[in-house]
């Protein structure tokens, strides 16, 4: 087995002939089991089937999918071997963070082996005057904000959950403050991956950290967004900003769908510099007053906040009231206070769960289309007849700024007709976003449930470029096997 494991190491990968049977999916030889726990050691390995459940789902509502095995490497020499072994195996790879995924990303659909990277947590480095810090895959966006809090920056992407860094870049995440910051594409400098045969991959050339560059093809945005389906990502270099001197967070109720986002629209076009605008729902408003005790009217809703200076936070403030007032917004309140705005924005980051209590005992499904602004009350009321159609319970919020929406539809996991309906409801809003040139998935990525969706949106030379990409990478199709493609 140690002879095999340095061959593995020196030439990258075997002919196939596995450590494990696969045939029959679950069942891995011991010294396959043997030769993981030579590369990371026997307390980073676990066949436990508790631990294997644990990494066979994230949030969404796709069935559990364990994983044949977890491993935790400690840094990226390990990865690279994890990876070399597992490719000489034609054992499939499944990276994992910390499992808060929509869209059943880390779902082991052919067994395989789970590389849990949340060990490698470390701040690499720091650069203020570039605004720039590298970090591995175990940092979560809280703990790096946390870090650069006394250098008067900040990381502003921000999905909700406490999510790693290296794995919202994963799946192109990107959250509430993507109106004003931009989403992880926007807020990636460089990349390390480990490629499928072990090889480490620099995206942007090793410790590189520019701002902007004409040379060659791209290759940091062609793994954001990628799902773990092209290499495992070790170390995220991230575009730091300063932090705002100061912050203003409003809310104000709109007699309708079309008040709240005409508003939106005239407060882009005067170019007032917003931070976040989320829209939500009267189902979402009546469900984030009982679960987070707001006294919010229970009508469509925006909140607001506002970056900058003293000074242009009163014009901001000023020019925005002005705006939502004229479309007729009302119950108009402004949060100045950081408490204030922490319990508003609490409660918004809340909403899932505001929305879950609505029905309890019942998972969550999130939609994630998004069109073009202008096209967004035309699906948000077509969306609220095909649900009240439907018979499913459900409510929409949005970052509404963005024209992305999310309909949260609850669904009793044991109740298969209900959960093809929930289907067959996400996948007509996936088609009517794209009738409207929009997308059929705005942050939360493709992963098992929106890959005919996705042949829809890019056509079959598009799909074949993908496939070619991956099979350049990945000619075994051994990572994250069976999602985006």
């Amino acid at each position: 087995m140690a002879s095999l494991l340095r061959a593995t190491v020196t030439r990258g990968l075997f002919p196939w002939r596995g450590y494990c049977s696969r045939g029959t999916q679950g069942k891995l030889s011991k010294d396959f089991v043997e030769a993981l726990k030579a590369v990371v050691g026997s307390p980073h390995v676990s066949t436990a089937a508790s631990v294997l459940e644990q990494h066979g789902h994230d949030e969404s509502m796709h069935r559990c999918q364990p994983p044949d095995v977890v491993v935790w490497p400690q840094n990226v020499e390990q990865v690279s071997q994890l990876a070399a072994l597992c490719y000489g195996q034609n054992m499939p790879i499944i990276p994992f963070g910390t499992g808060t995924g929509l869209e059943g990303g880390v779902c082991a659909v052919q067994g395989g082996v789970c590389i849990n990277l949340t060990h490698m947590d470390r701040i690499l480095e720091l650069n203020p005057e570039d605004f720039s810090v590298v970090v591995e895959p175990g940092v979560t966006r809280k703990a790096l904000n946390t870090h650069v809090r006394d250098s008067g920056l900040w990381f502003p992407v921000d999905p909700g959950a406490d999510a790693s860094l290296c794995g919202m870049a994963a799946t192109g995440a990107s959250g509430t403050n993507t109106v004003r910051y931009g989403t992880m594409r926007d807020n990636v400098l460089n990349l390390e991956v480990v490629l499928p045969s072990g090889q480490l991959l620099h995206t942007a050339g090793r410790g590189r950290y520019f701002r902007k560059t004409a040379a060659g093809y791209n290759l940091t945005g062609l793994f954001v967004g990628s799902e773990g389906t092209l290499g495992l990502i070790t170390a995220a270099t991230l575009r730091l900003h300063p932090a705002p001197e100061a912050q203003v967070a409003a809310t104000c109720a709109f007699p309708s769908v079309q008040a709240a986002v005409d508003s939106t629209i005239g407060i882009l076009q005067a170019a007032v510099p917003v931070a976040r605008i989320e829209f939500l729902d009267d189902v979402t408003m009546d469900a984030c007053n009982r679960y987070s005790n707001l006294n919010c009217s229970v009508a469509p809703t925006l909140f607001l906040e506002f970056h900058g200076s003293e000074q242009a936070l009163e014009e901001q403030l000023q020019r925005a009231e002005e705006i939502t007032q004229y479309h007729g917004a009302s119950h108009f309140s402004w949060a100045k206070e950081a408490e204030q705005r922490s319990k508003l924005w609490t409660a918004r980051h809340n909403a899932w769960y505001a929305i879950l209590a609505l029905r309890p005992g019942c998972k969550g499904y999130s939609t994630d289309v998004c069109v073009p602004i202008s096209r967004l009350p035309e699906i948000l009321v077509q969306t609220k007849e095909d649900l009240k159609a439907s018979g499913l319970t459900g409510a929409t919020v949005g970052h509404v700024g963005d024209g992305n929406f999310h309909c949260i539809l609850l669904v009793d996991p044991e109740d298969a007709e209900e959960c093809h309906r929930v289907m067959a409801f996400s996948h007509q809003l996936g088609r009517r976003a794209l009738a409207l040139r929009g997308t059929c998935t705005g942050e939360h990525g493709i992963g098992l449930g929106k890959r005919q969706l996705l042949q829809e949106e890019v056509g079959t030379v598009g799909m074949k470029t993908m496939w070619q990409l991956k099979a350049t990478l990945d000619p075994r199709g051994l990572m994250n096997p069976g999602k985006v493609l």
